[in-house]
Parts: C-alpha cells; structure tokens; sequence
C-alpha cells in the first residue's frame, strides 16, 4: 500500500481505489493467477512460512462449512467494513467461485463455533478455530520512517484515545493529571469529557519515548506503527491478537510492560529512562519484528496460502501447495 511520508498513515484514496477495481474485476468474473500471486514463496524462507500459516490456521483436522457459510461468488459490498471486504476479495480472487467459507468482519473477541476468518481473536485458550485473516490492513497495518532518535524525545508517555471502555478510564483516572503522562481522549459527549483534547498527528507522538498502546475493544491498532518506531510501546501484556501474532510479543522484550492494573507505570517509565541502553535495545527488537511484516508481496501471498489451507481442510479443494503450509 502506498503511504503519506508526512502523515505516516496509508494513503486510503488509492486503497479504495484499488478495492473498487477489485470489486468490478469480481462482477466480470475475472481470476487471478494463483501461481503468480504466490511467486514470491520462491525468495521466502519454508519454514518461516509455515510457521506464520501453522499461527494463524491452527486446525489440523478436516472441518465443513455449515450451510451458512458463504460462496466465493455470493460475497458482496456491505454498507459497513467496507476495508475487510476488500481486503478479502482481493485473495479470494484466485480460488473458484464455487467454494465457501465463513467470515467475520469487525473487533472479534470470541472465538466462532465453526472455523472462521476473523480479524482478531483471544490469545488464551483454544482459539483454533477463529483463522487470523489480515482484516482492515488499511487502518490497522500502517508503519513510520522515524527520523528522532531515542535519545532526543520527550521523557514522558504520549497517550491520545478513544475513552469508552472501563479499562481505558481506569488509566486516565490514575495518570491524567500525572506529571510524565500527556494524556488525552478524543471523543466527546462523555461524563468524563475534562479528558478531552484535540488528536495529534503520528509526528507529534514521535517526539516522545513512551507511547501508550492499550487495547480496546481487541488490540491496540496503533501498536504496529509505535514499534517501527524509534520510541517504546507501553502496555500490559496483550489479550487479544491479528495477523501482527501479538502472543508471540515478549514483555520488556518487545515493548515496556506494565502490570494489569497499571500500578507500576511510574516505576517501569523510570526505569527505562535511567537505563537507557535496555531501551535502545527494545526499540531494536521491535523495529526487528516489525520488519518481516513489511515485505507486500510475501504478506499477500501468506494470505492466499490462508485461504488454500481453509478450501483444502474443508475438503473444497485440493491443494497444489501444502508443502508450504
């Protein structure tokens, strides 16, 4: 996706763009080369690959759509998520139209009966059957150039949200007014609008050394971003992970950890700003993690080898590339 170097962000004109024509493509009945959109396994690494596909597609077992679930040709252009059904067709675009499957668009925090392409699923438990599917990558898959290093940022934490969960006005209530917190929430018509304040641009939060990424209804959707950066993500351990795999993040490894009830934040704050060196090498870390999600054509083609592994379990198809998965 092409991104605004300024703003960071993906630029969502071309996306949409590329979406619509993807739409029409549909309507005309076109497909895709299935080969070609895998062509890029060939410079990948087979094992990392079929780690990543083992991750997100944990079923083992030969599985059946239930009379529910949708055809490839039946799918069509909701009012709402718009960007997950985009994000969908532009994969399912090399598979027969005749083969079904079950979706969920939106924040998933339940795992579905019958297994499901979702966006986000629980870490904990069983959660096979919920298939991470790169969902609504236009918001949630967007990464910085970081020009400030470590050293020359704020020594506080950068916090702007939308407050509407419990969790989320527990922080504020405990560090709103705390002197190495700047703090804000950006909606309004709240019983707690004295939080409020204007949103600030990515740029603006790259001026300091913590940013707070804390979950909301599923995951922080501005984590990816914060860990290609040169400043360090605040956060407790996650509950909720995407195709970004955040159960396989390693507290103070990854990002700067602090405890469920968000008692230590002070302490865990000053910590890293008098031990610098163990900060550097956390940024180092995320930027390395970051990086293997990067690569579009290799991401592309994981999502259609997704896609192979469900037709293929759920007896639809059989596949030419399960050596890769």
């Amino acid at each position: 996706m092409l991104r605004n170097p300024w703003t960071h962000k993906n630029v969502k004109f071309f996306y949409y763009l590329n979406g619509s024509l993807a739409e029409i493509a549909k309507r005309l009945g076109w497909r895709g080369s299935l080969g070609k959109a895998l062509k890029s396994l060939k410079k990948s690494d087979p094992e990392i690959v079929q780690q990543r596909i083992n991750y997100y597609f944990k079923i083992q077992d030969t599985f059946y759509p239930e009379d529910e679930a949708y055809s490839i040709s039946n799918l069509t252009l909701p009012p709402k998520n718009k960007a997950y059904y985009f994000d969908l067709i532009a994969h399912t675009k090399y598979f027969p139209q005749q083969l079904k499957l079950h979706y969920q668009f939106g924040d998933i925090t339940k795992v579905p009966q019958t297994p499901t392409l979702v966006k986000s699923r629980p870490i904990l438990g069983n959660n096979s059957n919920a298939v991470l599917f790169k969902f609504n990558r236009i918001r949630h898959f967007t990464f910085t150039n970081d020009r400030i290093p470590y050293r020359k940022k704020k020594d506080m934490l950068i916090g702007r949200s939308n407050v509407k969960q419990e969790h989320r006005r527990v922080f504020f209530r405990m560090y709103f007014d705390h002197p190495m917190c700047d703090l804000g929430q950006i909606n309004t018509g709240t019983s707690h609008d004295h939080w409020f304040k204007k949103k600030i641009s990515i740029n603006d939060h790259l001026k300091y050394k913590f940013i707070l990424c804390q979950e909301g209804n599923d995951v922080a959707s501005n984590l990816k971003w914060v860990m290609s950066s040169n400043s360090l993500a605040v956060m407790p351990p996650p509950k909720y992970e995407t195709w970004f795999m955040e159960g396989t993040l390693r507290p103070n490894v990854h990002y700067v950890a602090i405890k469920e009830d968000y008692s230590d934040l002070e302490e865990r704050l000053r910590y890293y700003l008098e031990h610098e060196s163990e900060a550097l090498e956390i940024v180092r870390n995320a930027n390395a993690y970051v990086r293997k999600f990067r690569n579009s054509k290799l991401e592309k083609a994981l999502g259609v080898l997704v896609l192979d592994r469900y037709f293929s379990k759920s007896g639809q198809l059989k596949s030419q590339f399960s050596d890769w998965w």
